[in-house]
C-alpha cells in the first residue's frame, strides 16, 4: 500500500514555500508514494487526514501556530508514529514561539552570518542510506547556525569561517539530522533557502532521500 504524505505550506513567502513544496510533492509521486499538499495549518485539526499520514512535512516559515494545531502535529508524530520531514525555515524555523516544536525538530535557525555565501557541506556518515554515495559539496547560499539537540544523528555539516562572525570561526554545525520523537522518526536537513538551491544536485538528493527514510520507502 502507497505511503500517505502530508505537506502543509505557506508562512514567509521568501522561502519558496509553494514552489519548493510542490518539487518534493513531485518527486515523492515519483517514488510512489501519495502526496496530499495543504495551505493550512488547520490540515494539523483534520483528524482523519492526521490519522492516515505516514509523512508529515512543515514547509512554513516563521508564522504561528495555535495550540490546537501544534497539538494535532505533536501528538501524530510522537504518539502516532507519524514520520516528520523537512528543509531549511520551512521546518527548522517555523512557529518560533513553540519550543515544543523545536524539540521535535531537534533545532532551531538563528543566524546566517553574511547571508548570501560560499560554503561546504561536509559529509560525516557515508554509510547512511540519506547519505551514502554523496560526496562533500558547495553551495552558494545561506549557511544555517542553529541551535540544534546533542541527541541528534548528524548525517552532514558544514564549518564557518571567521569572516562575518569572527566568534564563531571554526565552528562545526550539523547541516543535515536524523533523530526520534517519541514514536516518531524525524529527518531535517537545513539546505533549501529558495528553489535554485535544489538545482544543486547533493542538497536536492539529500532531502528527496530524507523525505523517503523519514516515509519508510528508501530502498
Amino acid at each position: 500500500m502507497s505511503k500517505s504524505v502530508l505537506i502543509v505550506y505557506g508562512g514567509w513567502d521568501g522561502h519558496d514555500p509553494k514552489e519548493t513544496a510542490h518539487l518534493f510533492a513531485g518527486l515523492l509521486e515519483a517514488a510512489g508514494l501519495t502526496v496530499t499538499l495543504s495551505e493550512s495549518l488547520d490540515s494539523f485539526l483534520d483528524a482523519e487526514l492526521m490519522a492516515n499520514a505516514d509523512l508529515i512535512v512543515p514547509v512554513y516559515t516563521m508564522s504561528s501556530i495555535s495550540r490546537e494545531q501544534e497539538a494535532g502535529l505533536l501528538q501524530a508524530v510522537r504518539e502516532r508514529g507519524a514520520s516528520l520531514g523537512g528543509w531549511h525555515g520551512g521546518m527548522g524555523d517555523a512557529f518560533r514561539q513553540n519550543t515544543e516544536y523545536q524539540f521535535m525538530c531537534g533545532g532551531q535557525w538563528v543566524a546566517h552570518p553574511g547571508n548570501i555565501i560560499d560554503y561546504r557541506v561536509n559529509i560525516r556518515d557515508s554509510a547512511h542510506p540519506i547519505t551514502a554515495g554523496i560526496s562533500d559539496f558547495a553551495m552558494r547560499s545561506e549557511q544555517y547556525y542553529m541551535h540544534t539537540d546533542p541527541s541528534n544523528e548528524v548525517l552532514a555539516t558544514t564549518t564557518f569561517t571567521g569572516d562575518h562572525a569572527p566568534w564563531i570561526d571554526g565552528t562545526v554545525m550539523p547541516v543535515a539530522w536524523t533523530r526520534r520523537y517519541g514514536a516518531g522518526k524525524v529527518f531535517y536537513c537545513s539546505l533549501g533557502h529558495v528553489i535554485s538551491d535544489f538545482d544543486v544536485p547533493e542538497a536536492r538528493e539529500i532531502v528527496r532521500r530524507g523525505l523517503l527514510w523519514a516515509a519508510d520507502s528508501l530502498g
